[in-house]
Parts: C-alpha cells; structure tokens; sequence
C-alpha cells in the first residue's frame, strides 16, 4: 500500500485512497452500543486495498469518540488521518494521539476543518484567508509533534495561496472540497464548471508545491469525471457513499471498485 506520492498526477502515480469510516460509527451511536466497530471497519477497509483510514472527531461527538482514536492508531497499519476543528480541545487530542512516537516511522496526519454544531455535515471548507493567524499557530504546533498537516478548503484560488503561505509550518497537503460538484449530479454542464474550479485550484496547488487530496460528496458515479478530468489529485476520501453501498455490496466490494476508479480512470 503506498503512503508516498509525487505532487503531481500523471500515468505513474499510484492515486491512494483514504476511507473514512465516521459512517461505521454513526451507526453505532444510534443505539449507544459497542457495534458495529469503526475499528473493525478500518481493517477491513485495508485489507480491501485502502491506503490510509480517515474520521472525523467533531466537537459535538455525534459519531467518532475520543476512545476511538487510540484504537484506531494500534489497529491501523497504513496511516491515520484525523479530521478535526483548530480548537483547543482538539489539537490537545491530537498532540495526545497523534503525535510521532519512537520506534514508528509513519507521520500521521491531522485534516483541519470548519466545523458549526447545527450542520448536518460538512458545509464548506476552512476560511485560510481569514483565519490564517490560527491556522498558522495550530499547524505549527501539529509539525513540531510530528504531525502531518492538511487543510480542507473550498477550491478557490485565494484559499489555495492562504494555504501555499504556510508551508513554513508545516503544511504541506490541502484537500478540496468536492460537494458542490457532487451536488451538480445530473446536471452535466453544472458539473463542467465546478470541475473548472477544482481543476483551476489544483494547479495553483501543485504549481505552489503542496500535494493535493479531493474529498466530500464523492460516489462510484461521479468520481470518474473527477479523475479524469481533475488529475492532479493523487488523495481521495470517501466514507458515506462507501458505508452506504456497503450495505448492499460488501465492504470488500464497496472500497475495491473505488481504488479501480481512482487508479485506472478511462
């Protein structure tokens, strides 16, 4: 399973896959019960082929829980990406689970997000321009543990170069957020120039050096004009259209018909 990338996208780039299995979870929290286990999830995502195991730990807790990310980190044997809010309590969590630890070489990673209480999900990607100060100050701390930084973002240009700004303390990844392409499905020209955003964004990314990840919204539908169509992203995590369709197919099923897409479009 690869954990290195070039930054750019081409034939020889072996595109990864992170499945977030926040979904696993959400279903178990509806009944307060030790099952089904998120854990058990992620290994069952690796052994399927997925390179890395991503979640989220909101504030509010509505699925991951802190008892989740020390298991997580002894069961996973790729690497963990942890989303979560530049707030105190969170970066305290992550300095506690996540930093670099002697004897393990992998760099763990920490996703900085936005995040409001009242949102069913993920509404937009982190505001870099204006809250560039803290963002700056978190990403420092994350580095200086050992901790590999990304930034979700909307994919605006002003964003991306907020982001290129603070490779000096240690971020060097950005994910794009793909959900209003996801939103656009079947409107085909609606969807053209959301991919003309992404694809805009993209380049400035990897023309700045940061390494590019994609995710929010995405299925086995619309992911192939993504790739092929936006190839300069070598990430992409998925997690409820996985959980979801592995209702119906399998686990196994669901996270190896995504890894063909990402890695054999066309």
């Amino acid at each position: 399973m690869s954990t290195e990338s070039p930054l750019t996208a081409g034939p020889a780039v072996l595109r990864r896959l992170g499945v977030n299995i926040d979904h696993v979870a959400t279903i178990r929290q509806a009944r307060r019960e030790r099952y089904p286990d998120p854990v058990a999830a992620a290994i069952q995502a690796e052994q399927a082929g997925a390179d890395q195991i991503t979640c989220h730990l909101r504030v509010d807790r509505r699925h991951i829980q802190d008892h989740d990310l020390p298991r997580l980190r002894a069961a996973v044997q790729t690497l963990l990406n942890v989303e979560m809010a530049p707030t105190d309590e969170m970066v305290a969590i992550a300095h506690r689970e996540l930093a670099r630890r002697p004897g393990d070489p992998r760099r763990h990673r920490v996703t900085l997000v936005a995040e409001r209480a009242e949102e069913i999900t993920t509404e937009g990607g982190l505001d870099v321009v204006t809250h560039g100060a803290l963002v700056r100050e978190v990403s420092a701390g994350m580095a200086a543990a050992g901790i590999a930084v990304s930034l979700f973002i909307d994919p605006d240009t002003a964003q991306v170069e907020a982001a290129q700004a603070l490779a000096d303390v240690g971020v060097d990844m950005i994910e794009l957020n793909t959900a209003a392409y996801a939103e656009a499905h079947g409107d085909h020209a609606a969807q053209g120039r959301e991919l003309v955003r992404l694809a805009t964004a993209s380049r400035v990314a990897v023309q700045g050096g940061l390494e590019l990840a994609a995710g929010h919204g995405l299925t086995h539908h619309n992911l192939p004009r993504m790739v092929a169509e936006v190839p300069e992203v070598v990430e992409y995590n998925i997690g409820h259209s996985i959980i979801s369709r592995a209702v119906f197919v399998g686990l196994d099923t669901a996270v190896r018909d995504l890894i063909t897409i990402i890695r054999h479009p066309g």
